[in-house]
């Protein structure tokens, strides 16, 4: 019985993904973000689980991977269609009466979120392929690229301001959004793990800082901290092998 409880855990982070799918399409922004947010907990749970347990297997590693896949990488190119859509002044929805106008610039350039989709499973395969990922990540986390998309819409409901607003929404800064989050999946940097092996302190100090600090950021700036949280993430990673390959 044990050996499902994982499984059954990967299960419920796939059914997160799909309600977050339906609500992403309404623009039911926060309703999206909070089904995103019960994946990711679902996703550490199976690993975390997993490991407890003492149950790891061949079916769990892909099951989370093809859970990973629709809640952090069908979800997150949904929710670049949708802004994309919104920020060149259409309708994301196209209805009989507007058909005949699908072939227009307007309403094909909104696809192009969906590159993050596509970076996402190249991600997903190679990481169940890469051996040297078991310790720590090469190219951003699935999850950490999800979470910096979902924001932007987070960020337009609680901290928007006209000058941040005009910012998100403008098309050109949505598709180099796009075209960073789609490299920096695959980009051969090295980024530490959040999984913890003990509870040591000299063994986990960078883990903790930075928890510590994304808690800091989380209670100043609400949904503006993602942005910034990854940006910490990506730069203490990189000041941390380098020095590590230096020693």
């Amino acid at each position: 019985m044990k050996k499902n409880i994982p499984n059954l855990l990967t299960l419920l982070n796939v059914l997160a993904g799909s309600v977050a799918v339906v609500f992403a399409l309404k623009n039911r922004w926060d309703l999206m973000a909070a089904f995103v947010l019960a994946g990711l907990v679902f996703d550490f749970l199976d690993g975390f689980s997993a490991r407890a347990l003492k149950v790891q297997s061949k079916l769990g590693l892909q099951l989370d991977s093809l859970a990973d896949m629709v809640t952090f990488g069908l979800v997150p190119g949904i929710v670049m269609y949708q802004l994309l859509s919104l920020s060149l002044g259409g309708s994301p929805d196209l209805g009989p009466d507007q058909v005949t106008k699908a072939v227009s610039f307007s309403h094909l350039l909104p696809f192009a979120g969906f590159a993050v989709t596509l970076a996402s499973a190249v991600r997903l395969a190679r990481f169940n392929l890469d051996e040297r990922q078991a310790t720590y990540f090469i190219g951003l986390p699935t999850p950490a690229n999800a979470l910096l998309i979902v924001s932007l819409p987070m960020i337009l409901l609680y901290n928007g301001s006209d000058a941040l607003n005009q910012i998100i929404m403008n098309p050109w800064f949505l598709l180099a959004h796009t075209a960073l989050g789609s490299y920096l999946l695959n980009a051969p940097i090295p980024l530490f793990s959040l999984k913890f092996k003990n509870w040591d302190f000299k063994d986990n100090a960078l883990r903790y800082v930075f928890l510590f600090v994304s808690l800091i950021c989380i209670g100043t700036m609400k949904f503006l901290s993602v942005p910034v949280i990854i940006l910490i993430y990506l730069l203490s990673s990189l000041i941390f092998f380098r020095d590590r390959d230096r020693s």
